[in-house]
C-alpha cells in the first residue's frame, strides 16, 4: 500500500482532501493525552498501515520520537494555538519521526479561534480544517467540544473505509493532568458510547457491561421510562449530596487558594513563557 508521503498536509483546506488522505489507512487511531495511554503498547497492537493522530501537547504521552504515520492535530485558540503561544512547537514536532509524519492539521471550532500559518508552526508542514459550527446545534450550550470529540464525529461522518479506533477517551482526572471544565465531559462520553454501540467507532479497551440494562430483565413489571427517571433521581439525589460537601471544601480552602493565588503573582517574569 502506498502512503501519503511526510509533509502531505501541506496546504490542505478542504473535508474532501482531508479524507482522501484519511482513508489511505487501514487504521485512524486518535490518541488523547492521557495517562492511560501506552503509546508503545498501542502501536505494537495495530498494523503499520494505522494512522496514529495525536493532539496538541503531545510530551504528555510521548517521552521519545514516534516511528508511526503520524499526524499532529493543533487546535485553534483567539490568541491561536497554545503550542505556538507558548513557543512548544519544537518541543512537540520533535517527536514525530520526520519520514513518517504527516505534518499538522490546524483545526477550529469557533469564529473567535484564530488559525495558524506554517511559519508560526516553525515551517511544519500545515493544512486546515474549518468546523466551525459543527457541534453547535447539538452540543451543551456554554461549553465547548474537545479537539478529541470534534474530530471523531467528523471522521465518522466521512464514512471512511478506516476503522476509527479512540485511545485513552475516558475523561478521567490524572493526577498529572486535569479535565478542563470548559468541556462537557460527561455529555462527550454518552455520545462516544453510543456511537461504540451502533459500531460507528471503537473505544479501545470497549465498555463495560452496562449493569443497569440489567434492571429491565430484573423488574418485568415496570416500565423502561420508569427504570430511566428511578436512575435519574438517584444520580441527582447523590449529585447533590456532592456539590453540598464540595461547597464545604471550597470554605475550607479559600485561606490556601489565596495563599497559592498571591504566590502566582510573585512568579518572576523569566520564568513565564511569553506569547510568540
Amino acid at each position: 500500500m502506498d502512503f501519503p508521503a511526510s509533509g502531505t498536509t501541506e496546504n490542505l483546506t478542504t473535508a474532501e482532501q482531508w479524507r482522501a488522505l484519511f482513508s489511505r489507512y487501514s487504521h485512524v487511531i486518535l490518541v488523547a493525552n492521557s495517562d492511560q495511554v501506552n503509546v508503545k503498547e498501542l502501536q505494537a497492537e495495530y498494523p503499520p498501515t494505522a494512522l496514529f493522530v495525536f493532539f496538541n501537547k503531545v510530551y504528555k504521552v510521548l517521552d521519545e520520537q514516534f516511528s508511526g504515520h503520524s499526524l499532529l492535530i493543533s487546535r485553534a485558540q483567539p490568541g491561536g494555538a497554545n503550542i505556538v503561544y507558548r513557543q512548544e512547537v519544537a518541543d512537540v514536532v520533535k517527536l514525530f519521526a520526520p519520514q513518517a509524519f504527516l505534518g499538522i492539521m490546524n483545526i477550529r471550532l469557533a469564529a473567535s479561534e484564530r488559525l495558524n500559518t506554517s511559519s508560526d508552526y516553525l515551517g511544519t508542514p500545515t493544512g486546515h480544517l474549518d468546523l466551525t459550527g459543527f457541534c453547535a446545534d447539538f452540543y451543551p450550550q456554554a461549553k465547548v467540544p474537545t479537539s478529541g470529540f470534534a474530530i471523531a464525529l467528523w471522521l465518522v461522518d466521512q464514512a471512511l473505509p478506516a476503522k476509527i479506533i479512540l485511545a485513552g477517551f475516558s475523561a478521567k482526572r490524572s493526577e498529572k493532568w486535569r479535565v478542563v471544565a470548559v468541556h462537557d465531559w460527561t455529555f462527550e462520553q454518552v455520545f462516544l458510547r453510543l456511537f461504540e454501540r451502533v459500531d460507528k467507532l471503537t473505544m479501545r479497551g470497549g465498555i463495560a457491561t452496562n449493569s443497569y440494562a440489567s434492571l429491565a430483565s430484573r423488574f418485568p413489571e415496570l416500565p423502561a421510562a420508569e427504570i430511566s427517571s428511578t436512575i435519574a433521581e438517584v444520580l441527582s439525589s447523590r449529585l447533590n449530596q456532592t456539590d453540598a460537601q464540595v461547597d464545604k471544601l471550597i470554605s475550607l480552602t479559600n485561606v490556601l487558594r489565596s495563599t497559592d493565588e498571591f504566590l502566582r503573582r510573585l512568579k518572576p517574569k523569566f520564568l513565564k513563557k511569553t506569547k510568540a
